[in-house]
């Protein structure tokens, strides 16, 4: 699996899970390459969590933001965690972008919020599901449960079903254990 060594930030994210009274539960698959399905999303909250999980766990993982997340002071960061902005208003390419990361071979976790938006009741979009499917990497599932402050790591799933199929199953599987804020 892609790991990096954060430092401080190691540190860092431990103290934010301890203060905030969040744990991490469940085996971090030794996989080299994976996408990485996250739900629920829905407070701004996730990503702090997330990232502290990623701090703590040591792992590198790629995702993609909002293209305003990386404007002003906030770019270079963004960039640096592993972010790659994507204008919502313009979509098309970003599947195979990714799909092209995949190809290149070398170790990638990539993660995503399926929801693709903070609002209750939102549908999975299917992209997560198609780069998996068109990069031939499992889908890990993770879930975000506020109520017990779980940050739960799931087995991985292969990315076998057709794709309304595959992003049905996903949908289930994580909203069935994420509780939203």
């Amino acid at each position: 699996m892609p790991r990096r060594h954060y430092g401080l930030l190691h540190r860092a994210g431990l103290a934010w899970l301890r203060c905030s009274g969040w744990r991490i539960e469940g085996e971090i698959p030794d996989l080299a390459r994976a996408v990485v399905a996250v739900a629920p999303h829905s407070s701004n909250w996730d990503f702090v969590h997330a990232i502290a999980a990623v701090f703590v766990l040591g792992l590198r993982v790629s995702f993609i933001g909002k293209h305003t997340l990386f404007r002003g002071p906030f770019g270079p960061v963004m960039a640096w965690l592993g972010g790659i902005p994507v204008d919502r208003a313009r979509p098309d390419g970003v599947i195979e972008a990714v799909a092209q990361r995949f190809a290149r071979g070398e170790p990638l976790w990539f993660g995503v919020a399926p929801e693709g938006t903070r609002r209750h009741g939102a549908p999975f979009k299917s992209g997560f599901y198609r780069v998996a499917q068109a990069a031939g990497v499992p889908i890990v599932p993770v879930y975000l449960d506020y109520r017990q402050r779980v940050i739960g790591i799931l087995p991985p799933r292969a990315a076998l079903l057709p794709v309304d199929e595959g992003v049905t199953a996903i949908r289930q599987l994580l909203l069935t254990r994420g509780r939203r804020r």
